[in-house]
């Protein structure tokens, strides 16, 4: 492995303003000495945009959305710079200019349009954004030669495995969804040109992320829109899906200290470089059932003042069958991630729910 210090370096963001990547953004302005952090985001309107607009803010100063604002250094020389650019990483000038301006050293993609039950009703925004769109990032890499390219996979290449935990030497040929299919893909396309043009790249397959401001399509922060309006739940597969629930602040800490170590360029006996490539999981290895997950979010609901304390929970949930496109149980071996980097995710689910009630109340103020 090969060290990587960020430190007074540019780092190109993609999916700046999404859930994961203005989380990453913000530690690596308070924690990055000296670094140029250039981040981008199509802000499309898959969810609602406002929340998009609310994560830049809290990145830029003055707020705003303009094509770029600098953060002042508020910690000494400490703090990093932000760049936000609006614009989509499918859009090959774009991401072209971007490099010959900025000449990043380390690139995270973390831009991809998310969502299974989505990909079945909009594929092209999965082509579109998932597929060109990483090919665009990989082919400014090849031309303007990074340090370390960083992306986002997903637990859902694991598609119907049977076997748990999930491990990334299990074979992943098997997608359920189209979503799946191009995170898979991802990885094919990242390890092709690690290979062809020795690019050090590291992809991270990321178990149910959840937190603070995270995506409204996501289960948690769903159910509890339905809840405050009165609405019935459904909880699929009677309740028996069980999920690798993982905080965003560990999937944070996981992508800063990946960042940080590039698989290590090598030639082989022919002498052409052996692909600097690696892929790791990154989940709580604690799979959680969905039932237990949303009785500890009702909880916690209750206590943030969300919901009265006479809430009827048990009125307002409905127990059905398996969705196309979803699988029973994701479960992440992340003892690789241990091994190399030190860090296994910590903060559970109790702590990482009560911290999203806490911001849902403080952001929505809901009146009871």
């Amino acid at each position: 492995m090969e060290k990587i210090e960020l430190n007074g370096k540019t780092i190109f963001v993609t999916g700046a303003a999404g859930f994961i990547g203005s989380n990453l953004v913000k530690r690596l302005m308070n924690d990055v000495k000296g670094a140029t952090i250039v981040g981008i985001d199509n802000m499309n309107d898959y969810y609602d945009v406002s929340l998009k607009e609310y994560r830049v803010k809290t990145l830029l100063n003055p707020p705003c959305l303009g094509r770029t604002s600098d953060l002042p250094p508020t910690q000494g020389d400490k703090r990093g710079s932000f760049v936000f650019i609006k614009g989509d990483i499918a859009d090959k000038e774009t991401i072209d200019n971007i490099f010959a301006e900025y000449k990043p050293q380390v690139v995270v993609n973390l831009a991809a349009q998310a969502g299974v039950r989505y990909s079945i009703t909009n594929p092209d925004a999965y082509i579109q954004s998932n597929l060109i769109g990483f090919y665009n990032i990989l082919e400014a890499c090849r031309h303007h030669p990074v340090e370390h390219l960083v992306y986002a996979s997903s637990s859902s290449v694991y598609g119907g495995n049977k076997k748990v935990p999930f491990s990334t030497d299990d074979r992943v040929d098997n997608p359920v969804s189209l979503y799946a299919a191009t995170k898979k893909s991802n990885e094919l396309m990242a390890h092709c040109y690690s290979k062809l043009y020795d690019i050090p790249s590291t992809g991270l397959r990321f178990f149910t992320v959840y937190g603070p401001a995270g995506r409204p399509d996501m289960a948690y922060f769903g159910f509890t829109n339905k809840l405050l309006k009165g609405d019935t739940i459904q909880i699929f597969n009677y309740g028996n899906c069980r999920r690798d629930f993982t905080y965003v602040d560990d999937i944070v800490e996981g992508i800063v200290r990946v960042m940080k170590g590039a698989p290590e360029r090598k030639k082989g006996e022919d002498g052409l470089p052996i692909p600097p490539y690696a892929v790791y999981n990154i989940g709580g290895g604690q799979p959680e059932n969905l039932l237990d997950f949303v009785n500890i979010l009702q909880e916690e609901l209750v206590r943030a003042g969300v919901l009265p304390q006479d809430f009827d929970f048990e009125a307002h949930k409905q127990l059905v069958p398996m969705q196309p496109g979803d699988v029973p149980t994701t479960y992440a071996d992340a003892t690789a991630l241990e091994r190399d980097f030190g860090f296994t995710p910590k903060i559970t689910l109790r702590e990482g729910l009560r911290k999203f009630a806490e911001w849902y109340k403080d952001y929505y103020n809901p009146a009871l």
